[in-house]
Formats: C-alpha cells, structure tokens, sequence
C-alpha cells in the first residue's frame, strides 16, 4: 500500500498543481501517454483489416501500452528514491497523475463565462472539458454539461488514480492514467474505432469501477456537511439512476451530484452531429445556471477533502505501527 505517497501526492497537486510553463517546455505525461497511444493507432489500426484482427491491435496496443508505462513508471520511482528527498520527489512525480486544480479551474471558468461575458464564452469554455457537441447548447445546457463533466471527472482524474497510486504506487497510477487516454482516444463506437479501441474501452471500464462508487459516497458525504445540499436525495438518485446510465461508471458521480444539488443531469446528448439517448440522473431542475455550477464546485471540494482526509488516515494506519 502508498498510502502516504498518494496523500503527499495530492497534497501537492492541489497547491501547485501543473504549471502551464511547464506544458509547455517539456509537456505533460498525458500528451506523451497520448502521442504513444497514436504512434500505435497509426501503425496498428488498418481499416484493411477485419473487425477481429482489428480488435486483436487493439489488445496488443493496449498490452504493450500497460507494460511500457508501468516499467518507464516503476524505473523513475526507483530513481528517484535513489536521490535526497527521494520520496517528496515521488510523490511530485505522482502529483502529475491527479487533476483536482486543473478540474477546478476549468469549470470555474464556465461559471465566469455565463456570468460575464455570456453564452457563447460559456459555450467555448465549456468545450474544452465535454465530447459531445456545444455549439447548439442553450445556457441550461451548458451549465448541466459543466456538472456532468466535474462528476465524471472528480472520479475519472482525481479519485481513480489516487485510488490505483494507494494501492500499486507511481506504477499503478501511471498504468490507470495510460488506460483512460487510451479510452477517451480510441474507445469510441466508430467505424475506425468501435473493435480496435474495445479493448481499451473495456479495461477503463473496469478500472473506473471501484472511483466511480467511492466518488459517488464522498459526493454524498460532502452533501451530508453542506447546508445547501441533500445528502439524502443524492443517495436516493445514486440507488435509483446510476446503473440506468449507458456508462457503467459515470452514473455514479452524476447522480449523486445531481440529486445533492437538486438537479436532473444526462439525459439525450449530441455527439458527432447524432443524438445518443441516456437516462437522466436525478429527478430535479434541468434548468441549471452558473449558481448551479458554484454549489457544485463547492460540493467537489469537500468531496475532494474528504478524499485526502480518508488516504490521510490510511496513510496513518500504515506508518503509525512503525
């Protein structure tokens, strides 16, 4: 168990985060995960080819990506214990893994956008952190898109891979972030896609399972410490609508959300130009605006405290018998 790696981890991701000086001097490990994962969509994805040995590439992609990102991760944390402060500079490494400060920022930025400079900003903004299509949505829309994606999201890119570093270190969350850019660039239900990326898609899948219910109960619990939410309505939308969602994962955080804030999230979206019907998560307003977004907001940091207050304790657990 890394316990105490991943507490320092996202302790120092949620102060300083990736700076963005950074990115763009040498990147970021998810650009590099994702120009691997399309070296080998190019070279292995032949649409030649028939839909069972297209899916075959699909599984050696995904092999070959798990095995080289969990040795180039196993073979820097060894390194870095090696050096002075070997451990903080594991758990910086381990930082780059987590999205609380980025996921803050970028759904706050939808919220300034509706209260300012209006829909079209808020559109734009919103289009940075959605895959379906925007340009159609009303304001209500983009405010509901910006919720589902901070619940999808708290799950996906802040309790997963604390999640799989607790439980397998740097490795481990490096392994699950390399999988989840691999779904969100080839797990797609296209001609191109639909047997290549099964694979991937299957894997995020299952790797999501365990965040996806533990972000749904911290989203309840941040609702139980929250004045404006009910935490008794989100655990009644997570028991009635999380497993009607098409995503066997993403149900989850959305409908505890939506029932904490009131709300009815999902529903029919467009993606590609084509409607994809969904169930709607929760049985509240769709009328959402920017307060939505900010009680929302507000909901995902005490999630998200909750989150580092429970790896803390683990971390406590494991070094206190020491």
């Amino acid at each position: 168990m890394a316990a105490p790696l991943t507490f320092a981890a996202l302790l120092i991701e949620i102060v300083i985060g990736y700076p963005q000086a950074l990115v763009r001097i040498v990147g970021h490990p998810v650009i590099w995960m994702g120009a691997l994962i399309g070296v080998l969509d190019r070279g292995l994805n032949r649409a030649a080819a028939g839909a069972p040995a297209r899916r075959a590439a699909g599984a050696c992609t995904v092999l070959f990506l798990v095995v080289a990102v969990g040795i180039i991760a196993f073979v820097l944390a060894r390194a870095a214990l090696a050096l002075p402060f070997g451990y903080l500079l594991t758990a910086l490494l381990g930082s780059t893994l987590l999205a609380q400060r980025s996921l803050h920022a970028h759904v706050g930025r939808v919220a300034v956008a509706l209260e300012g400079p209006g829909l079209a900003a808020a559109r734009a903004a919103v289009s940075h952190i959605v895959g379906r299509d925007t340009a159609s949505l009303d304001a209500a829309g983009v405010a509901r898109a910006a919720i589902e994606s901070l619940s999808e999201n708290f799950s996906d890119g802040v309790v997963a891979p604390a999640f799989w570093m607790t439980l397998g270190g740097l490795p481990g969350a490096a392994i699950y972030k390399a999988v989840n850019t691999a779904d969100s660039m080839i797990g797609h239900r296209t001609p191109r896609y639909a047997a290549f990326g099964f694979s991937a898609a299957q894997l995020d899948d299952l790797l999501n399972w365990p965040a996806a219910r533990l972000s749904a109960l911290l989203i309840v619990g941040a609702a139980a410490i929250t004045h404006s939410a009910s935490a008794a309505s989100a655990w009644r939308a997570v028991c009635r609508d999380a497993a009607r969602h098409r995503s066997p994962n993403a149900g989850y955080p959305e409908a505890a959300m939506a029932g904490a804030l009131g709300l009815a999230l999902a529903g029919p979206r467009h993606y590609g130009g084509m409607l994809v019907e969904d169930a709607v998560m929760g049985e509240g307003r769709r009328e959402a605006d920017a307060a939505d977004i900010r009680a929302a907001l507000d909901l995902y940091r005490r999630a998200d405290a909750l989150l580092i207050a429970l790896v803390g304790l683990f971390a406590l657990a494991i070094i206190a018998p020491g």
